[in-house]
């Protein structure tokens, strides 16, 4: 008799708490829908942190990386889901490690997932980011490859960001690779390559009048190449 009482316990001990976390996950799923409505973000992390604690799942994993990385949280994001390359992570996976180990200035370590992203897709945004990291590495024989790519297959919509003057602006990816190419063949030989440099920072420049950083980097080697003659 008292095994069978026992038993019921046991059972009953179960039940509830399997109806428990039934409930926890109803109320965390309803959470995150209001927080996401409401656009906040801190809300949207703290629930899918609750939901992932009670039902895990790597995908959930990977979109709460995702979330960090995009408001710039980039060591949560890594910390979140690692650093580790593996053949089964996702495409988003594989994006967070990317954009966060850049974002905290590991240029070696995110190139290898830029590069794993290029395979899996290769388009003239990933082939920007991989030409910059190179170009970062000094590996410039390699980074004129990927520019070239980016080149080759760059669509008139595609534009890109940049963050260096107090107001961020876009300019078309096609100048912004050009300006990348111009720092590459620069690189490559900064005595003649220098006129060859200046004329695609011109291009860049034609493409795009906002293109600040073309600019900047345009007046510096006019510069140079005055003080030169």
């Amino acid at each position: 008799m008292k095994k069978i009482i026992l038993l019921f316990a046991v059972i009953t001990t179960f039940s509830a708490a399997a109806q428990t976390q039934s409930e926890l996950i109803k109320h965390f799923e309803a959470y995150y829908k209001q927080m996401k409505g409401q656009g906040d973000v801190q809300g949207v992390i703290n629930a899918m942190t609750h939901l992932q604690v009670l039902q895990p799942t790597q995908a959930r994993l990977d979109t709460l990386a995702y979330v960090y990385v995009s408001e710039g949280r980039n060591l949560e994001a890594l910390n979140t889901i690692g650093v580790e390359q593996k053949a089964t992570d996702s495409d988003m996976n594989t994006e967070v490690k990317a954009i966060a180990l850049k974002g905290i200035n590991q240029p070696k370590h995110a190139l290898v997932f830029y590069e794993e992203l290029f395979k899996r897709d290769g388009t003239s945004y990933l082939a920007y980011e991989v030409a910059d990291l190179k170009t970062q590495l000094q590996d410039f024989a390699g980074a004129k490859a990927s520019v070239d790519f980016g080149l080759a297959n760059v669509k008139p919509e595609m534009k890109r960001a940049f963050y260096e003057s107090q107001r961020p602006y876009e300019v078309s990816l096609k100048g912004a690779l050009t300006y990348l190419k111009a720092l590459i063949v620069f690189n490559m030989n900064q005595t003649d390559n220098l006129d060859t440099a200046i004329n695609l920072l011109n291009e860049s420049i034609a493409m795009d009048a906002n293109f600040n950083l073309a600019q900047l980097s345009k007046d510096a080697l006019v510069a140079k190449k005055e003080k030169k003659d």
